[in-house]
């Protein structure tokens, strides 16, 4: 489980604070390690805090990593760049929250607790900014003839099966 790093999100935004760090890959929860072929490196992020064009309270949240994916084509681990650069808007109010985003349809907000775990946003937006279904560019031929050698041909497998018998 990861250690949590709480911050006031209203009063961070209000004061325009900011914070940067490290968190190694290993400390973090389980749910991201799930999307990894590896837990080695660190996540470095950047977080403040400002109020956008509307005058609402914003946190702004930076990550970069070298991470460590599985390539769906050949199982085997690859490298990942992650850099991702998002903006959560913070309401008190769920209404407001909910029109907002009616208005809106790419606003990220959220209602604002007394305390915000940053180690669960960053996760968060970690596991949203990973690859569906990541791939090398080559895997290599002879990786993926081997695969495509030990499947028979299902349309081979067809044309033998309506052949009539002889007897």
């Amino acid at each position: 489980m990861s250690k949590p790093i709480l911050i006031d999100p209203l009063k961070f935004a209000r004061e325009g604070r900011s914070q940067a760090g490290k968190l190694p890959v290993g400390e973090l929860d389980e749910r991201v390690h799930s999307d990894l072929s590896d837990a080695s490196g660190e996540v470095k992020y950047a977080l403040d805090g400002f109020r956008d064009r509307l005058n609402r309270l914003s946190l702004r949240l930076h990550l970069s990593a070298e991470l460590k994916v599985t390539c769906q084509r050949c199982m085997e681990s690859m490298p990942y760049s992650l850099d991702t650069d998002s903006v959560v808007t913070l309401f008190t109010d769920p209404d407001k929250l909910e029109e907002a985003c009616e208005q809106d349809e790419e606003l990220d907000a959220i209602i604002a607790e007394p305390e915000l775990n940053l180690t669960a946003l960053i996760e968060d937006e970690i596991i949203m900014g990973l690859p569906l279904s990541p791939k090398h560019d080559d895997c290599g031929r002879e990786t993926l003839s081997l695969a495509k050698a030990d499947k028979p041909n299902p349309f081979a497998v067809l044309a033998a099966l309506k052949r009539p018998k002889s007897e």
